[in-house]
């Protein structure tokens, strides 16, 4: 693969509303195969597709994905494209519908304790099928549908159509009912708390725009963000915009700050102020800010009264009148570790500057994880500039082009529904719920029958034993690895419908090799929200080994369960991505929004461009609401901001206050506990969570010692005789791990960052603290709710210890497919 110079790329400003059909790019596309009657042109042939790390075109020969290189519109390919190809290809392809031989002999349930150690038996796609259905109707029929779990959760891969995960819920909810899950490991605490106090989930849509940035902020202030680093991807084909806005901020010596115990490549590219308070500690540094601004009234009384409720209520908690203790910046200091000087200092500047404040969303993945963003909220409201342009917060400038101004572009149909649900028995309450917060599927395996709390409502958990996944990994993206263990030998049946052997892959019963998104065709938009264009991802290469098409699967299975018909509606898959392109086509019409067919757009060029409209560079996000916020108001019960919400106080909830509140977690940097070191699971920056984990291109650009890398400071490495390029063992009560060090000044003393996404690699599957071989953070990490109010992940309320690792490391073996597998 070819990657252009990030300087020296043309950044293509794709504003112009037109239709990309040159005569070049009809060449290209003429001999495309993937569509009914017609017939691949021998030669090799370059196909445009896209992905989740950008766009890109693929070169084809004798039938074989070899090469590719990235869309010339892209300004700024990202460098883990060439996973795309690689992953194709590589040793941990699933290549056959594979079942666990003690299941096969022994029966649903065997020998649990068998499970990720590889002992597969080879069975044919009528077989596996046939099993599956079985399963599923055996499961309704002795238990009822409160015994499947079909939340499949995950990023799954690039496609409108082409989404598992819809096709598995909608199979299950015709074939019977079962258990889903809500939310996400994401941004589950964001998402709780902010209807509370804006009336919505806030981090959605159109963020006040890049330009407006720009031209009006005079401090911007990253705060637990990383703009650069999670923006190589996206959730349907990213245009990499992010990139031209940092250089433009560059250019002009924008003032920034960047709050974060590890200094980001975006840091370093603004030549930024780099503040790093101790992990987890964000919200009383806020808090310590918010008492310097009200106690030297440097606070906005007017837009507090006009456009907030409940001030009055934290002001009491900041100077100590509702508890008996200050809020000072000195008792901030204590607790984060910033100098009192500093966080008054901060405070001066917030309020003399036009100031963005910025918040991304790992300090809401903590213990008490709804407090940071409403604090965010909160000190931004008392500096009074919501509203006004390049002033006021935002909480999606990390990911997906949250700033990037909005296009023309109409709204690209999602394909199939989930559907309704058609139960085989009736759901009594006594049975459990229905839905369970995505983040507490482990206590529901180890607790069934068990109470508890979300969102000022009381729940019981179902009794699960059967799950089937598609489109995720969540021997990834779940907490406490080994209690995750455990819990899984509650399943009597684990499915696993994937293309790689992941770590749950291989925890599974029955396997199911899936497609890529090479394999098979799909369309998608590119760039965030509405996107600058809609793209057809053709097929490139037929599916590889015994790969199929999730939706030819999940047919298969519809037509064993009788359910077929209103399982496909009749329709074809290429029938499902007409109709989704189509649904476009019919909302651009009245508009205006010039678009061809879908006949001309698939056998064509493959791609609509939109332009973006010039109001749309100078969106300010809230700008009506602060203008009037009687006629404007927002969905809270005030139509207000609520600094302090009645909802919230009457749910009586300890761990969620109704005001923003400093809470001590279970543990911390700066507080007594055995283990000294603050993990930072980060968001990789060169993966996608665990996509491209599997990629031998990808890992050679971040691997040390042949394991995933964490970052320690010089002075922690020193002390412990680690030097850079050691293979570390780090651990606590909860499991341990295997890593490569890298000794950097670019990391606060008492931090260590381990990327999440790394694949666990079990050195002895199944047994109790393995040592996994390879880097998985999630080991370590405690599988505690944030709060009952969101039920969400605490993945970064961790601390361990780190040693240097004595002795011949043991080989990494999870990126090659079990033994028997191949």
């Amino acid at each position: 693969m070819t990657i252009p110079d990030t300087q020296a790329a043309s950044p293509c400003a794709l504003t112009r509303r037109r239709l990309l059909v040159s005569a070049a790019a009809l060449g290209a596309t003429a001999t495309i195969g993937g569509m009914p009657g017609r017939a691949r042109a021998a030669g090799p042939q370059e196909i445009l597709s896209g992905s989740h790390w950008g766009a890109f075109h693929a070169r084809v020969e004798d039938g074989r994905f070899v090469s590719l290189r990235p869309w010339e519109k892209d300004p700024r390919p990202s460098p883990t494209l060439a996973g795309v190809q690689d992953i194709v290809y590589n040793p941990a392809r699933i290549r056959y519908p594979m079942v666990r031989r003690a299941w096969l002999e022994q029966g649903p349930g065997a020998a649990p304790e068998t499970r990720g150690t590889g002992d597969f038996v080879r069975v044919s796609w009528d077989k596996a099928l046939d099993l599956v259905a079985g399963e599923i109707r055996r499961m309704q029929a002795e238990h009822g549908p409160w015994a499947l779990f079909g939340g499949s959760y995950g990023w799954r891969s690039s496609g409108r159509v082409g989404n598992p995960q819809t096709m598995l819920k909608r199979l299950l909810n015709l074939s019977g009912g079962y258990v889903e899950s809500s939310s996400n490991y994401s941004k589950a605490a964001l998402e709780g708390i902010m209807p509370y106090v804006v009336g919505s989930v806030e981090a959605e849509g159109q963020q006040t725009a890049y330009g407006t940035v720009t031209e009006n902020t005079e401090l911007l202030v990253f705060w637990a963000c990383s703009p650069l680093g999670n923006n190589h991807i996206s959730a349907a084909i990213p245009d990499h915009q992010v990139w031209g806005w940092f250089d433009e901020l560059a250019k002009r010596g924008k003032k920034a700050i960047f709050i974060d115990p590890v200094r980001t490549d975006a840091c370093k590219k603004l030549n930024a102020e780099w503040i790093a308070p101790r992990p987890h500690t964000d919200v009383a540094m806020m808090i310590g800010i918010a008492h310097t601004l009200l106690s030297e009234n440097l606070h906005d009384s007017k837009f507090l009264k006009d456009c907030t409720r409940g001030f009055d209520r934290f002001a009491d908690y900041l100077t100590g009148k509702s508890d008996g203790i200050a809020k000072s910046v000195e008792w901030a200091e204590a607790i984060c570790g910033i100098p009192a000087a500093v966080i008054r200092d901060l405070a001066r500047r917030f309020a003399k500057n036009r100031t963005m404040l910025v918040g991304g969303w790992a300090t809401q993945r903590q213990q008490h994880g709804e407090q940071a963003p409403w604090m965010l909220i909160t000190l931004a409201c008392m500096l009074g500039q919501i509203g006004l342009p390049g002033g006021g917060f935002v909480q999606r400038y990390h990911i997906d082009g949250g700033g990037a101004p909005m296009s023309l572009a109409p709204p690209l149909g999602n394909g199939m529904s989930a559907g309704k649900r058609v139960e085989t028995k009736p759901w009594t309450e006594d049975r459990g719920t229905k839905v369970i917060p995505c983040a507490r599927i482990v206590d529901m395996l180890l607790n069934p029958g068990g109470e508890y709390e979300h969102n000022g409502k009381r729940f019981k958990y179902p009794d699960v034993r059967f799950a089937y996944w598609v489109g995720g990994n969540p021997f990834h993206h779940h907490q406490d690895r080994n209690r995750q263990v455990a819990a899984w030998k509650k399943f009597e049946t684990f499915i696993v419908q994937d293309f790689q052997w992941t770590a749950s892959a291989r925890m599974a019963d029955i396997v199911l090799p899936a497609t890529t998104t090479v394999e098979r065709n799909d369309i998608e938009r590119v760039g965030p929200s509405a996107g600058v264009a809609i793209m057809a991802m053709r097929k490139i290469i037929d599916p590889v080994f015994e790969a199929r098409n999730d939706y030819d699967i999940f047919k298969d299975l519809a037509k064993r369960l009788g359910v077929e018909q209103p399982f496909t509606e009749g329709k074809s898959e290429m029938d499902w991505i007409r109709a989704s392109y189509d649904a476009a086509l019919a909302a651009a019409k009245p508009k205006n929004i010039p678009m061809p067919d879908f006949d001309s757009f698939w056998n064509g060029a493959g791609v609509v461009e939109f332009e973006v409209p010039a109001a749309s560079k100078k969106w300010i996000k809230y700008a009506a609401f602060r203008q009037d916020p009687l006629l404007n108001p927002l969905p809270t019960p005030s139509g207000k901001i609520e600094i302090f919400s009645t909802a919230i106080e009457r749910m009586k909830y300890e761990d969620c206050p109704p005001h923003p509140t400093w809470m001590e977690p279970v543990e911390r940097l700066g507080r007594p506990g055995k283990y000294p070191l603050h993990v930072n699971s980060s968001h990789p920056e060169l993966r996608l969570h665990s996509q491209l984990c599997g990629s031998a291109a990808v890992r050679k650009l971040y691997e040390v010692a042949g394991r995933s890398p964490c970052w320690i400071n010089p002075a922690d490495a020193a002390s412990r005789g680690i030097k850079d390029g050691d293979t570390v063992r780090v651990f606590n009560d909860r499991g341990q791990c295997l890593a490569g060090a890298v000794v950097t000044e670019d990391i606060r003393p008492g931090v260590l960052r381990l990327q999440e996404g790394a694949w666990y690699d079990p050195l002895d599957p199944g047994k109790p603290d393995t040592l996994c071989k390879f880097g998985d953070p999630n080991v370590l990490t405690p599988d505690i709710g944030t709060s009952r109010l969101s039920q969400a992940t605490s993945a970064c309320t961790t601390m361990a210890e780190v040693e240097k690792f004595q002795g011949m490391p043991p080989e990494v073996t999870v990126f090659t497919a079990p033994a028997r597998a191949g």
